[in-house]
C-alpha cells in the first residue's frame, strides 16, 4: 500500500463532511416514518450512538489520524465482501426505518427498562470497539492486510479472534429494542448470517496474507463468542 496519506487538515475535513452527512440521514430515518418528534427513544440513542462517534473521531485525529483514515476507508476489494456489505446496508437501513414505522402505528410496546438496557449494552459495544482499536490500529471496515501489520493476539484479541464485532453486533443488534421497536428485530435474519459469511471470507484472506495468523487461529480457538464460535 502506498504510504501517501491525508494530510491533517484533509482527514478532519473527511471527518465532519461525514457527520454532515451521517447526523441528518439518521434523523430522517428514524422521524420521518414516525411523524413526530416526541420519541424520548430514539432521542436517547442518538445521544448515545451520535456523541461517542464525535469524541472518538476527535480523539483518533489527535492520537492516530493513520488509523482514523483506514477506518473511513469503505471500498472492499474481496468480491465476497462487496455482496455480504450490501446485506449489512439493507440492514442498516430497515433497523432504522421500521421503529419509526412502529412508533407511528404503535405495533410494539417495549418496557422502558428494555430500552435503556439495550441503550446501555450499546455503549459497551461501542467501548469495546474503542479499546479494540487501541489494540489493533490496522483494524478497518475493509478486508485488507499492509505490509508492515502484524498479527494482534494481546487484551480481548487473546479471548476471541474478533472483538470488534462483537462490539459492534452489540451495537446494532440491541437497535431496534434500543429505539423501542420489537417488529424491528426480524431482521436480524439478514445480520447474523451476513455476519457469519463476512468472519469466514476475512479469515480466508488473513490465512493467506498475514504471517502468523495460522498460529494465532490455533491458539485462540473461538471467533465471536468464548466457548460458543
Amino acid at each position: 500500500m502506498s504510504n501517501n496519506h491525508l494530510a491533517q487538515s484533509q482527514l478532519t475535513k473527511m471527518f465532519f463532511e461525514r457527520l454532515l452527512v451521517i447526523i441528518p440521514l439518521m434523523f430522517a430515518m428514524i422521524f420521518l416514518p414516525a411523524g413526530t418528534f416526541v420519541y424520548w427513544e430514539a432521542w436517547v440513542y442518538l445521544i448515545i450512538f451520535l456523541i461517542p462517534i464525535f469524541i472518538s473521531g476527535i480523539y483518533w485525529l489527535k492520537k492516530d489520524p493513520e488509523l482514523l483514515e483506514r477506518r473511513m476507508r469503505r471500498r472492499e476489494k474481496e468480491t465476497e465482501q462487496k455482496l455480504i456489505m450490501k446485506i449489512f446496508y439493507l440492514y442498516f437501513v430497515l433497523i432504522f426505518l421500521l421503529p419509526g414505522l412502529d412508533k407511528r402505528f404503535e405495533w410494539s410496546n417495549v418496557p422502558f427498562l428494555v430500552v435503556i438496557v439495550a441503550d446501555v449494552l450499546i455503549l459497551l459495544g461501542y467501548g469495546l470497539v474503542f479499546l479494540v482499536l487501541r489494540e489493533n490500529r490496522y483494524a478497518c471496515h475493509t478486508i485488507e492486510v499492509e505490509q508492515e501489520q502484524k498479527v494482534v493476539s494481546s487484551g480481548t484479541y487473546a479471548i476471541i479472534r474478533h472483538p470488534m464485532y462483537l462490539g459492534v453486533s452489540l451495537m446494532f443488534i440491541l437497535t431496534p429494542l434500543a429505539l423501542g421497536s420489537y417488529w424491528a428485530m426480524i431482521f436480524l435474519m439478514f445480520m447474523i448470517p451476513g455476519l457469519a459469511a463476512r468472519i469466514r471470507n476475512e479469515e480466508s484472506v488473513l490465512i493467506k496474507e498475514l504471517k502468523g495468523y495460522q498460529e494465532y487461529m490455533q491458539k485462540t480457538k473461538y471467533r465471536l463468542i468464548p466457548g460458543i464460535w
